[in-house]
């Protein structure tokens, strides 16, 4: 069970409050905990809490919401889980209602039984709702009357919502720009990841499995005080690294061969998240290493462009620049490399943007587009920086040679006043250094 408030202050959640309660105008907002799930029976997958939930109040249990509203009054109503020794005998200690208004900083604190009468009576009294549908299906047929008791009613008597809004339109330009507390959170789980990625990295040899990299990069994050690995490790040996997504992890390295791991611990529900492309036999071939050097050279010119007040989508072109150019030299590709990129010739081999958000989602919320335009890189802002090239077979007739060979560098940026910090620029991307990492143990 992750632990109330995930290490940060209550004050940082009363700031994300005000801040929110301020952009609600006559609105109310609305934040489920995420539902408990389960893979088979009544087993349990493990619990994450719901990221908008936890950043608003820092609640981590189940079967909580959170109401916000502004005005006079109560501002901060919470619905939580009462104590039930039973219950907790196979599922830990609930923080119950008595402890709640304390630790969460709410202004009253009811037991979730309460829900129903309670919030259809707060909604009565706002004009729009801030909820995600399917977020809970109970909750959505209090909401679905209140607008149906709204329409009805609402144009006689000036009362009652008209319209159900994504709570994103509030939250996520907040979440965009990182506090310290959680670029702080972010900083250790990059350091704990790097700390994975090399003891992972030094049992590498031909003849293991792709689990047992699995197996020793997460168990580095849970003996370093991770909560653990943030989404589903990737380990693919030779072709598997080619499969963008691969999480089986079944296979066996082969000598001769590349393994590429992408991987990232959270902390206190934040993210780090790297990939990095390594020989398993800890050298080489020719064709390996020119296709390596094309996605180097693609991540360094990401990482030269990326300062604020330059955009997004700058970075993005900065690689597919030099990664179409790569491909004409490695003569996959012919032509012009600046025509080649505008017909968008290199998607083939390098289908995926190059950056996406990171925080309390390893993708994390926040618009990639504003108004027509790419989002400008402002400071507090953390992303990745992750070009690659995948060479599945098939397709132009200057890539056969390359076959099998999938090369990923992926590295985690927070945007400052001055430039970009590499917040895992600890663990190397050059050819030689990655080799170097390989069967050290």
């Amino acid at each position: 069970m992750h632990e109330p408030l995930g290490g940060f202050s209550p004050d940082t959640f009363r700031r994300r409050r005000e801040l929110t309660l301020a952009g609600l105008d006559d609105g109310m907002l609305i934040l489920p905990a995420g539902p408990v799930r389960y893979r088979s029976r009544d087993t349990e997958y493990t619990y994450r809490p719901d990221s908008e939930l936890f950043y608003l109040s820092g609640v981590t249990e189940p079967g909580a919401v959170a109401v916000l509203r502004p005005g006079e009054g109560e501002q901060f109503i919470l619905f939580i889980r009462e104590r039930d020794p039973e219950a907790e005998l196979w599922s830990g200690e609930r923080v119950g209602t008595g402890r709640a208004r304390e630790l969460y900083g709410a202004d009253v604190v009811h037991p979730i039984g309460d829900l129903d009468g309670r919030l259809a009576e707060l909604l009565t009294g706002s004009r729009s709702i801030y909820y995600r549908w399917g977020a809970e299906q109970h909750i959505d047929r209090l909401v679905l009357d209140a607008l149906s008791r709204g329409r009805a009613r609402g144009s006689r008597r000036g009362t009652g919502p008209r319209g159900v809004m994504d709570p994103g339109e509030l939250l996520d330009e907040l979440r965009m720009i990182k506090d310290d507390e959680e670029i702080e959170h972010i900083r250790r789980a990059a350091r704990i990841t790097v700390d994975g990625f090399r003891k992972a990295l030094a049992i590498a040899a031909p003849g293991i499995g792709e689990w047992e990299l699995e197996a020793v990069m997460e168990g580095a994050f849970r003996r370093a005080g991770a909560d653990g690995a943030g989404y589903q490790t990737i380990v693919g040996g030779g072709k598997n690294a080619c499969v963008l997504h691969y999480v089986q992890n079944r296979c066996t390295l082969q000598g001769g061969e590349l393994v590429l791991v992408d991987a990232g611990a959270e902390v206190g529900l934040y993210h780090a998240d790297i990939t990095r492309t390594v020989p398993v036999s800890g050298r080489f071939t020719d064709e390996q290493r020119a296709v390596y050097e094309v996605v180097e050279a693609a991540h360094a010119a990401a990482v030269a462009t990326a300062r604020p007040g330059a955009t997004i989508g700058a970075v993005h072109q900065a690689t597919v620049g030099v990664i179409t150019a790569g491909l004409v030299d490695l003569g996959v590709l012919e032509g012009l490399p600046e025509t080649l990129a505008e017909e968008e010739k290199h998607k083939p081999f390098y289908p995926h943007q190059t950056s996406h958000w990171l925080g309390l989602d390893v993708h994390d919320v926040g618009d990639y587009v504003q108004v027509g335009r790419s989002r400008t890189l402002e400071p507090g802002m953390v992303f990745t920086v992750e070009p690659g090239l995948y060479f599945r077979g098939g397709g132009e007739a200057g890539a056969a040679r390359f076959a099998g060979i999938g090369v990923r560098i992926e590295d985690d940026f927070l945007v400052t006043s001055s430039g970009c910090d590499n917040l895992t620029g600890a663990l190397p991307t050059s050819a030689d250094s990655v080799a170097e990492l390989v069967g050290r143990e």
